[in-house]
């Protein structure tokens, strides 16, 4: 361990922290191991098989002359929220380079479909002193911007002792990961302190942060900003012919375990039956959920097949990436996931918001308490805390598309509110990032 990353794991008093210091051992000692282990990830669909050297902190591409901010999401969600910070970073400052990080498979597929031209694009490096000395040793990052809550401890550290200024916005820690932290304080003191900036995503988080001995000095969802999700204009209309005069509704997101109580909701609902677009969160689950529900009696057309839709079809699998917005302007109802099964925290409401759609959601909505509770205020959004509740909203909507276009336009003012959160952030960022050339 080189004397840089040395100094990162200490606390105020110039005194080691063990369990830092424990761990960046540890993972210098599995450094030996993590070829093979990624190869054994790429098997099993959770690596990119053909970049796995960014994984060990090997670039792909050349890094450009100048200033390059680094910002980091874990998945999906996370990364999707960075996309407004990334376009409006560029907008008002064009003479630095963007570096956009990102842990799945999954995440990096839809972030190439949705960086901005220019934008660059790698893997995170595994957290092993040698990944992160590479990394960083070729990107020289002036700021790292992580969103929400995924804390490598070896690559801040290492950031940090390289003299990166380093912002964790739209922190979230859930109660599971205080308790976690709150068993090693001299740590989580250490590791947020590294942080020149930290916004949390609400009070609740802020609070928790402080009592791990953070200092949280303002909130922060970029969640809430965001422009309407892109769409294929010809494909829409296309798909618009071929669903006819039917009613959709659309099941967002879906996971295990939910899919089954949601279409058992429309299996409920009154003639003439509406056309059911299902989107499942992982579109690797699609041929797995086409065959179920082949084989309870479902007339289904599995998009990522290239089968059509039909006016015989009951069940859209729309198990592609990147089209959700595309999906969404389909429909006439939204039934979000997410909610239904117990542990995933619901997912996020502010996207068919900003396109005026009605939306239904489950009873779990921990990962967007602020944005439902902000809709459920302004009458915005309905929940069903039931199966029985979600057949008769869906039933509501279809029957009431006056009242349902109401609802959604109030969820499309509450979506366009909360675009305001993006000069916040630009506001609280700008202190960090390096001075223009003259």
């Amino acid at each position: 361990m080189d004397h840089g990353s040395e100094s990162g794991l200490r606390t105020g008093r110039g005194r080691p922290v063990v369990m830092l210091k424990l761990y960046s051992l540890a993972m210098g000692a599995l450094q030996p191991l993590a070829p093979t282990i990624l190869r054994m990830r790429a098997r099993a669909g959770k690596e990119d098989p053909e970049r796995l050297g960014e994984r060990l902190g090997r670039a792909s591409l050349p890094r450009q002359p100048g200033p390059l901010i680094w910002l980091h999401g874990a998945s999906v969600g996370e990364t999707l929220s960075l996309l407004p910070l990334v376009e409006a970073l560029r907008r008002e400052r064009p003479d630095i380079a963007l570096l956009v990080t990102s842990g799945t498979v999954t995440s990096t597929r839809l972030l190439s479909l949705r960086l901005p031209a220019g934008v660059i694009h790698q893997y995170v490096p595994l957290d092993t002193p040698a990944n992160a000395r590479r990394f960083l040793k070729h990107w020289r990052p002036s700021v790292a911007i992580f969103v929400e809550s995924e804390l490598w401890p070896v690559l801040l550290l290492r950031a940090k002792a390289s003299g990166v200024k380093l912002a964790l916005v739209g922190a979230r820690l859930s109660e599971a990961s205080l308790r976690g932290w709150a068993k090693a304080p001299d740590a989580a003191r250490a590791l947020l302190g590294v942080f020149d900036l930290i916004l949390a995503q609400d009070e609740v988080s802020r609070q928790r942060i402080a009592r791990l001995g953070g200092r949280a000095t303002g909130e922060l969802d970029l969640k809430k900003a965001g422009a309407p999700l892109p769409c294929d204009e010809a494909e829409l209309a296309r798909l618009k012919a071929a669903a006819g005069r039917r009613s959709v509704v659309i099941a967002a997101s879906t996971h295990p375990g939910e899919d089954e109580i949601i279409i058992g909701a429309f299996a409920a609902l009154p003639a003439p039956a509406p056309l059911l677009i299902l989107v499942p969160r992982h579109p690797e689950r699609g041929s797995a959920l086409a065959a179920a529900l082949r084989e309870n009696g479902w007339r289904v057309a599995q998009r990522s097949c290239g089968e059509p839709l039909t006016d015989q079809v009951q069940i859209y699998l729309a198990d592609t990436l990147g089209e959700l917005g595309l999906m969404f302007r389909l429909a006439q109802v939204v039934v979000m996931g997410g909610g239904f099964a117990g542990g995933v925290g619901g997912h996020n409401p502010l996207e068919p918001a900003r396109l005026a759609l009605p939306i239904i959601a489950g009873p779990d909505t921990a990962n967007f308490r602020e944005a439902y509770a902000g809709l459920a205020a302004d009458q915005a959004v309905l929940m069903a805390h039931n199966p029985a509740e979600l057949v008769e909203h869906i039933g509501q909507f279809l029957a009431d598309p006056v009242r349902a276009s109401q609802i959604g336009q109030r969820a499309k003012a509450f979506a366009v509110r909360g675009d305001a959160v993006l000069d916040a952030a630009l506001d609280a960022l700008r202190p960090l990032l390096p001075e223009p050339e003259t």
